[in-house]
């Protein structure tokens, strides 16, 4: 059966096109996004939603979306996605970020232009029949230094612009590197020497706990007097009442502001107030990005539910379909690993620890943590998956940490989950064969070649004669088939396992039955999802 894709706000058709050649059951109701309680209705039946601003993705949404398992924005912000919660049910978050990025960035050096020679005021003035000459008085962009707020990708790209204008440009950002800021010719500095020495003022983040407000009243006081701010990121990044005060004392000379704290702004307090340039939210408004982010959402929603290849997703590692299809066998390994220790773990965790050896320390850390997560806390819950898995550790306070070593052994590479908890340490380890197919390679230590079935059963006893005897005669006159069967120990006499890959669940009574012989520490049926 086809995903099903709704999209629920306006996209163009040539999105809209590509989700059918794709072969995706798309549904396209552009109006449906502003109606919630309609949305509320359809959304149980979709496995995706494609999404613009009009459209609020709510706990409530997502709640009532069983299936849904991927969100994609066409565009950058993604505000109106409850993001916590789609992690928790989940569901990957995906935007476009890179579709509207020239769009935004010369919207903003328009802008500039705009606030320094006062070009919209003059040009109502003129229509009216008025010859003010005298009163436009503007400043050149040439010598005047910027100031970068978020250097990312569209604020590199305002710097390009801006270094071609002739101007100075300094930048602001805590991940900005100094190899970077050369590259792009940017003086790094600080936030405070930045708004000490900026001529214009353009913000280019996203709106966080850490840049919401970066442009509070105190931060304002701090700019140089004559300063003018450009604001084409987002609302909630200046304090707005703040700002009109300086503007009306002269100390802010000029302002060109395209993002409101509350959206859409039918009424604002900047409005009205000279040489202050307003603009509904056109950053991303030309046809080309409109077209871009749109055809972006559609590849990128369908490459995931077709394939797997996630990108640019806000709250799950991207893999390329390249990477899915090397990695496939290596994201079910260490899901299965994770199985593993997580249904034998009955003990709160403390900490999970994965070593990754040879080829397996060459892929994606991130995805193959994620699986390898989700494996071991489907144990808590059933339902979780690769984005939810790790919110759900996170809350738990499980702290995971990563090890990568070159090869060690006789696989091209191996896993090794081990997981901590209050009283002990339990471990295993995995490889991927040349078939493409996982094995345990070790348990407790202990070296086997086990495949792994959907029914298995897991048993620790002392290394004696008689076990293989009990756990074949047991199964045998119960009717349990064993397809598979290892066994391993650490010495003779000592620590030895076996593990059993069985056709069928296997019957509490002969667990019982196998418990009663007085011959196995452990017994632990176990089940996976291959």
């Amino acid at each position: 059966m086809a995903p099903r894709v709704l999209v629920s706000d306006k996209l163009s058709e040539t999105a809209v096109q590509i989700f059918r050649d794709r072969g995706i059951d798309v549904d396209f109701q552009p109006d449906l996004g502003k109606d919630k309680d309609a949305l509320l209705a359809a959304i149980p039946n979709y496995d995706g939603l494609a999404i613009r601003s009009a459209t609020k993705v709510t706990e409530k949404i997502l709640a009532a979306a069983p299936n849904l398992k991927v969100i994609a924005r066409a565009g950058i912000g993604t505000d109106n996605i409850d993001k916590v919660a789609a992690s928790k049910h989940g569901v990957i978050v995906m935007n476009t970020p890179f579709g509207n990025m020239i769009t935004t960035a010369e919207h903003a050096i328009a802008m500039m232009f705009a606030v320094a020679r006062q070009i919209p005021e003059a040009s109502a003035s003129t229509q009216l029949g008025k010859w003010e000459k005298s009163k436009f008085m503007g400043v050149e962009l040439t010598n005047k230094t910027l100031g970068i707020i978020g250097c990312g990708n569209i604020g590199s790209i305002v710097a390009d612009r801006a270094l071609g204008l002739k101007m100075k440009v300094v930048g602001f950002d805590p991940f900005l590197s100094q190899e970077r800021a050369d590259k792009l010719g940017i003086e790094k500095v600080d936030l405070d020497t930045l708004l000490a020495r900026a001529d214009f003022i353009s913000l280019h983040t996203p709106l966080t706990d850490q840049t919401r407000n970066i442009l509070s009243r105190e931060n304002l006081a701090k700019t140089k007097k004559g300063v003018r701010i450009i604001n084409c990121a987002r609302g909630g990044l200046i304090d707005e009442e703040a700002l009109v005060d300086l503007l009306k004392s002269g100390h802010v000379a000029g302002a060109g502001i395209d993002v409101f704290a509350v959206e859409p702004a039918k009424e604002n307090a900047l409005f009205g107030l000279p040489n202050v340039v307003c603009t509904p939210h056109l950053g991303a408004a030309t046809s080309e990005a409109q077209e871009n982010v749109a055809v972006q959402v559609a590849e990128q929603m369908s490459d995931y539910l077709l394939t797997g290849a996630v990108s640019n997703a806000l709250n799950m590692p991207s893999v390329t379909a390249e990477e899915a299809k090397v990695m496939g066998p290596w994201i079910k390994l260490a899901e299965h690993l994770g199985a593993f220790v997580g249904q034998l773990t009955d003990e709160p965790l403390k900490a999970i620890n994965i070593l990754y050896d040879g080829v397996a320390s060459t892929m994606n850390l991130a995805a193959l943590e994620c699986a390898a997560i989700a494996g071991l806390m489907k144990s808590v819950n059933p339902d979780v998956n690769m984005v939810s898995a790790p919110v759900i550790a996170k809350d738990r306070g499980i702290k995971t940490s990563n090890t990568t070593q070159d090869k060690t052994g006789v696989f091209d590479g191996f896993i090794k989950i081990t997981v901590v908890t209050d009283k002990r340490e339990r471990s295993i380890a995995g490889t991927v064969f040349s078939d493409g197919k996982p094995r345990f390679i070790q348990i407790k230590g202990i070296n086997i070649d086990a495949e792994i079935g959907e029914h298995m059963l897991y048993t620790t006893n002392k290394d004696v004669p008689g076990i293989i005897g009990m756990l074949g005669a047991t199964m045998g006159k119960n009717g349990v088939n064993i397809a598979n069967f290892t066994l391993g120990r650490d010495e003779v006499g000592g620590e030895a396992i076996a593990l059993l890959y069985v056709d069928n669940t296997v019957p509490k009574h002969v667990l019982e039955e196998l418990q009663s012989s007085g011959m196995f520490h452990m017994i632990n049926p176990l089940k996976f999802n291959t």
